[in-house]
């Protein structure tokens, strides 16, 4: 873990309140390691009245080109004030924090991945470390209208990609669950996104005995255990999400699925 100013390399605005930011060291040092699943904790310079930092999810990571991206969604006063920072200036961040995703075990292993909103960062991350490792990945992509759907391009550059719109303005019309691609054979499902949408995906991939891994995006403040507010009831008792997660399996959690 480190405590960095990073520079905004890019600043895109992927819809009216989506931000990705590409990062990288000031000084060309080498950032340190990241795997899919993990979070940074943002300080949220430029808004006087926010305190605390804000956990954002690893989108990308790159130890060939020394680059983080963030994709923020902008909307409460600390993510405001982090996404208006303009390219050429910094940010700060502890990096990385928590748990990462659970890499299959086997060669060209099928995988699903299934997120909604900023949940489609970590996806982002894990399809392409799934991808480059030899695997079969589907993604699908859960929201509300068109404009919702963030990296569309991105995601289908590493596997087969399913969309869902609540309108119908693109792909089925529907939830994740209502994909034609949900009803398929998997290995493994991995999602993160609005909890209703995870349990959701949880509920289907314990009926069909589907090995599931979620992240989960609980309330948090500290990123270190310490504050105690991103409490999450398992099977062996009470965790910190920050710490112990965000990645859980799901036989741990004691969601009524």
């Amino acid at each position: 873990m480190s405590i960095l100013d990073l520079l905004i390399l890019e600043r895109r605005e992927l819809s009216s309140t989506h931000v990705l930011l590409r990062l990288t060291t000031t000084d060309g040092t080498l950032l340190p390691t990241m795997v899919p699943g993990q979070f940074v904790q943002v300080r949220a310079d430029g808004a006087s009245d926010v305190m605390l930092r804000r956990p954002i999810s690893v989108c990308h990571y790159s130890a060939e080109t020394n680059e983080l991206w963030l994709l923020i969604a902008a909307i409460g006063p600390g993510t405001r004030a982090i996404t208006a920072h303009s390219e050429g200036q910094t940010i700060n961040c502890v990096v990385p924090l928590g748990s990462g995703f659970t890499m299959p075990i086997h060669e060209g292993e099928r995988v699903l991945l299934v997120g909604g909103g900023v949940g489609i960062a970590p996806m982002h991350f894990l399809a392409h470390a799934l991808h480059a490792e030899g695997h079969d990945v589907t993604i699908i992509t859960g929201a509300r209208n068109t404009q919702g759907l963030l990296l569309a391009r991105e995601l289908a550059a590493a596997g087969q990609a399913y969309y869902t719109t609540e309108d119908g303005s693109t792909g089925t019309r529907g939830f994740v669950v209502d994909s034609p691609a949900f009803a398929k054979d998997y290995d493994r499902i991995y999602t993160c996104g609005p909890k209703p949408m995870m349990m959701a995906v949880a509920r289907a991939a314990r009926e069909r005995g589907t090995w599931c891994e979620v992240s989960l995006e609980n309330m948090m403040a500290c990123g270190l255990g310490a504050c105690l507010c991103c409490i999450e009831k398992t099977v062996k008792g009470n965790v910190c999400v920050c710490k112990d997660g965000p990645v859980f399996n799901i036989d741990q959690l004691t969601w009524q699925i």
